[in-house]
């Protein structure tokens, strides 16, 4: 077998390519650091199925999840098909199916609503508007930047993503709320969530300002990050249609296994559903 040994690079090939394949810029930075901490561990070892295998059983020695360790896997392998090392593959763990969601992890309606308190009572407007956007659309954090002055008005936000193009529809009280927002910031076009410099808001700064609030709203941290917003808007709109296949249609799922994971119960929940059915007598 060809001796196989990879290089910055190849590496940088390799973005190009994704970046070609119009991957989102988060998926596309957290391939890279994956694959650069491959790199970093191999030591200028030639890559080979067994060499891979060996981080694989380092990355769960170090106490990362399952789940956590595919996600490294499905980046290296992604970089040996470009590559045309096949014969490089990592195999994947198998992981079952986790029938119940961490509560220590799930965001209730009553949590968002206080960190929409103190967003505003701490005086950060923006902050409590773009949470507001984010759960309300149900958009995720990298779709931010498509929630402009003009989607405002047209009550819409077309998202262009790996060549599909969905549109999302905003509620006329979030437009009204973000027109006039916009307009105190004397923001005429274009995006309406800014830096003071006027940069685009990035997701570790949404990041940052969303764990700032923890504290005051008596939320855990563990709760709270962007994509929990996205989750309680899931759960809130199946509440409401019990229409899972409209659901995945909204958040702009592929598969409707995606959006099942969305709406997992607690532990505790389930214990309450099978109380009421009253089997045991």
């Amino acid at each position: 077998m060809q001796e196989r040994t990879l290089s910055a690079s190849q590496i940088q090939d390799y973005a190009q390519h994704l970046i070609g394949e119009e991957r989102a810029p988060a998926t596309v930075e957290k391939y890279l650091r994956d694959i650069r901490a491959f790199l970093a561990w191999t030591a200028r070892r030639p890559v080979t199925r067994e060499l891979g295998g060996q981080w694989k059983n380092e990355l769960l020695d170090s106490g990362l999840a399952p789940a956590t360790v595919n996600a490294k896997l499905s980046a290296l392998n992604s970089l040996f098909r470009f590559l045309g090392w096949d014969e490089c593959r990592v195999r994947f763990l198998k992981v079952q199916r986790q029938v119940f969601r961490d509560a220590s992890k799930e965001l209730t309606k009553t949590e968002y609503v206080r960190l929409l308190e103190t967003a505003r009572r701490q005086g950060n407007k923006s902050l409590e508007l773009l949470m507001e956007t984010i759960c309300a659309a149900g958009i995720r954090v990298s779709e931010t930047r498509h929630i402009t002055v003009e989607a405002a008005e047209a009550g819409r936000a077309e998202i262009r993503l790996k060549g599909k193009i969905r549109t999302i529809l905003l509620p006329g009280k979030l437009c009204r709320k973000l027109l006039k927002y916009a307009k105190k910031q004397k923001i005429a076009s274009g995006e309406i969530f800014l830096t003071q410099s006027g940069a685009p808001i990035t997701r570790h700064q949404i990041w940052q300002a969303m764990k700032s609030l923890c504290s005051a709203s008596g939320v855990e941290a563990s709760k709270v990050f962007p994509h929990n917003l996205r989750h309680l808007f899931a759960r809130v709109f199946y509440q409401a249609t019990r229409d899972i296949v409209k659901l995945a249609d909204v958040l702009g799922h592929s598969s409707i296994n995606t959006t099942r994971i969305y709406l997992r119960t607690t532990g505790a929940e389930h214990t309450r559903q099978l109380e009421l059915l009253g089997l045991i007598c």
